[in-house]
């Protein structure tokens, strides 16, 4: 396996990735050149995730030599028995929380706490087995992971009232749909009271939400956003793959809360908008007999949550402003196109957006 360095690393950045992969029982062999360094790595390499190497911003891309024999067995991501965790604390057992909270108690050993604003949900939660008690401030400073499952603001105002009862040395990971504001307000709360605070961010749900819609296979190969405070512990970034191993998420995709709000603005809140206006047509009143894939595939996200989505779209309005005005300049394209019956440019740019999805995603 050899790991490809831009020109930008820095000899103490170098030396600090050779080091880690020497910790995890590698021999390095450094090349460095005018446009790039390569660290060449010697060893068992079965353990090394490639994508969490090259999410690191000094890294372009890690390519294997060899493939590495994994005895017929597919690598999982992580393992939880190294992590430590023992108990596991989730606030808010909606879809998301109700998911975490199904899937550690499902695929680990770890005793599970949780809490919602509904009582009665977890009464149901304790009868149903997904929760070992209901988390309160007695024993919230047992819990070696706890995973806020809340709206931003709320994630904030709990981090705030509960820092000091939450352990030293805990883990405290969040799913917010944002990470800029979060991650300003949180993690210097960690840092004061002794405990890693790491921004997060699940790429998985479902139409309807609640409790009883969720399930410990939510998460299954779907990707997991991390935001960490520094974004070069790999060691950290090992840790947080082998306590979510009972999560089953396919992948972990880390960067910097700028750079999360950015992609999930057009990802995610495009997406909810775009699908949120179409459907206003007077024509979708019509559509049953007409439509197939196409419609259902635009539609899908047009049923939404207005309280959460409101909260997500003002805070990120920034970025959701750029997506919107870019995309409302292409659709006056097609619009201008069609009004005074150009279709020399109506053919040329429908070919680019055919092109675009080609070079985006591949056919």
């Amino acid at each position: 396996m050899i790991a490809i360095l831009n020109k930008e690393a820095t000899e103490d950045q170098v030396y600090e990735l050779a080091k880690w992969f020497e910790e995890q029982g590698l021999k390095c062999d450094i090349s460095q050149g005018d446009y790039q360094t390569i660290i060449g790595l010697v060893g068992d390499t079965s353990s090394i995730d490639p994508e969490l190497i090259e999410s690191l911003d000094i890294v372009e891309s890690v390519r294997r030599i060899t493939e590495p024999s994994t005895d017929g067995k597919k690598h999982r991501l992580g393992d939880f028995e190294k992590s430590g965790v023992k108990t596991v604390g989730v606030i808010g057992l909606g879809l998301i929380g109700g998911s975490f909270a199904k899937a550690f108690k499902e695929h680990s050993n770890a005793r599970v706490l949780g809490l919602d604003i509904d009582e009665s949900i977890c009464s149901f939660a304790k009868l149903d087995g997904t929760l070992d008690d209901i988390l309160n401030d007695d024993n919230i400073g047992e819990c070696d992971l706890i995973i806020p499952a809340l709206y931003n603001q709320a994630i904030i105002n709990f981090i705030k009232e509960k820092a000091p009862l939450i352990k030293k040395g805990a883990l405290v990971i969040d799913t917010g749909g944002l990470k800029r504001r979060i991650c300003q307000e949180c993690y210097p709360i960690a840092e004061e009271y002794g405990f890693t605070f790491v921004g997060g961010h699940p790429m998985a749900g479902k139409k309807f939400s609640g409790y009883k819609y969720s399930t410990g296979k939510l998460f299954r190969d779907s990707s997991m956003i991390i935001v960490p405070k520094d974004p070069t512990d790999l060691n950290l970034f090992d840790h947080i793959k082998n306590v979510l191993e009972p999560c089953g998420f396919g992948s972990i995709t880390i960067c910097s809360p700028e750079k999360h709000d950015q992609m999930i603005a057009f990802t995610s809140e495009m997406a909810h908008i775009v699908s949120n206006a179409y459907i206003k047509s007077p024509t979708a009143r019509e559509h049953k007999g007409y439509s197939a894939g196409s419609y259902k595939d635009m539609t899908r996200v047009a049923w939404l949550n207005e309280d959460m989505w409101t909260e997500i779209f003002m805070e990120n309005k920034d970025n959701l402003l750029f997506e919107l005005d870019t995309i409302i300049k292409y659709l006056k394209e097609y619009r201008d196109a069609l009004k005074h019956k150009d279709s020399e440019t109506l053919h040329r740019i429908l070919r680019d957006g055919k092109l675009a999805k080609e070079e985006v995603d591949g056919i």
